[in-house]
């Protein structure tokens, strides 16, 4: 199969996917060895005008970005301005609150810290008010004892991740994503955590509003990690103050511009180097397993990566890492096939059947 095939098969997928309406806007990206070989794009960015969805537009893209805040720690753990091994309270005393001090760099990323939740009656006006939501995670007793369990942090991981950062470098993880990594890289204006506001026109619309997965059983853990107020629901993904907010946890990006951070992570973007190779393999690798506290079913993290693929390929422990979200988007990277894919939509329903799909067009050609 040629690679002008596969960007057929996948065009052909995704315009199927809009014409049954199915889906609003799609986007997929998918470097092989540093050099594109799917850039498509299909449906609207905005229903109510009828926009066209171009390969530019921006799409809210939940935790997919949270493999985008993990990038950014690695690139700094390669550039000696942080360690896996640091603790977090040495460069954020407060966090060190009721048996916390020993939480590591490491252990966030594994989602192992024990402060997945935030408060029952939180808005998305405070989601977005940074010092708040730290200082409520910093007095927060752990759910568990730190390092022995595992809980998807769904909200407070970007938080951890980035207060960290900021305490410990004194820059954002957004400004160093993009002075580190999106610069160089060339898509500055189309990898963001929070929207610059001459970009926000970029903007996919989410639609259709009330059309969602079922709310978390009220009380239940994942309904305390991800409360009422700041469900990923279309109306919460529409709104300027959330989209503008940097919120590490989610983010918002082109397919393109995540799956070429991806390739550059494996070393193929000519010109840019991210992290060794020594490096690559150990961000990959399996890291902790357990049964995750907030999920509740089995679950094994890489250092801030899953190291699944969505599709009927045979997953490959310490060669694929990636993220979804929960609205359905995805990108990842697979080491031994040397491919970077990223899916974005503009949906928000619990279904990951379009990521399914492009994965195994993928790997029926590249594995």
């Amino acid at each position: 199969m040629a690679e002008g095939e596969v960007q057929r098969q996948v065009q052909a997928t995704i315009d199927e996917l809009v014409a049954s309406r199915a889906e609003i806007g799609l986007q997929v990206a998918v470097l092989h060895r540093g050099h594109i070989v799917v850039d498509a794009v299909a449906g609207v960015a905005d229903q109510r005008t009828s926009d066209a969805a171009r390969t530019s537009t921006l799409f809210f893209a939940t935790s997919t970005a949270k493999g985008v805040a993990a990038a950014v720690v690695h690139v700094l753990v390669e550039r000696g301005a942080l360690a896996y091994d640091q603790r977090v309270a040495d460069v954020w005393p407060e966090f060190a609150a009721h048996g916390k001090h020993r939480v590591t760099l490491a252990d966030v990323l594994v989602h192992t810290a024990g402060v997945p939740g935030l408060w029952p009656e939180i808005t998305p006006d405070e989601l977005c008010n940074w010092d708040r939501v730290c200082a409520f995670i910093a007095d927060e007793p752990p759910w568990w004892p730190p390092g022995t369990m595992t809980g998807y942090h769904a909200l407070t991981f970007g938080f951890v991740l980035g207060e960290t950062v900021r305490r410990a470098t004194g820059r954002t993880l957004a400004s160093i994503l993009c002075e580190e990594i999106a610069a160089p890289l060339g898509v500055a204006d189309e990898l963001h955590f929070g929207v610059p506001g001459q970009l926000m026109a970029r903007v996919a619309r989410v639609g259709p509003e009330g059309d969602e997965p079922p709310r978390p059983v009220s009380g239940s853990p994942l309904d305390r990690a991800v409360p009422p107020g700041v469900q990923p629901t279309a109306a919460f993904a529409n709104r300027h103050d959330v989209l503008a907010a940097d919120i590490p946890s989610q983010g918002t990006m082109t397919a393109r511009a995540v799956a070429r951070m991806y390739a550059a992570l494996l070393g193929h973007i000519e010109g840019v180097e991210l992290i060794s190779a020594r490096r690559l393999k150990s961000i990959a690798a399996p890291a902790f397993s357990g049964t995750d506290q907030v999920m509740g079913f089995p679950t094994t993290w890489a250092l801030g990566y899953s190291p699944a693929r969505l599709g009927t390929a045979q997953p490959r422990p310490g060669s694929t890492f990636g993220m979804v979200g929960s609205n359905g988007t995805a990108a990842y990277a697979d080491i031994d096939s040397g491919i970077a894919v990223a899916v974005m939509r503009n949906r928000i329903v619990g279904d990951f059947s379009v990521v399914t799909a492009i994965d195994d067009i993928v790997a029926a050609h590249y594995g």
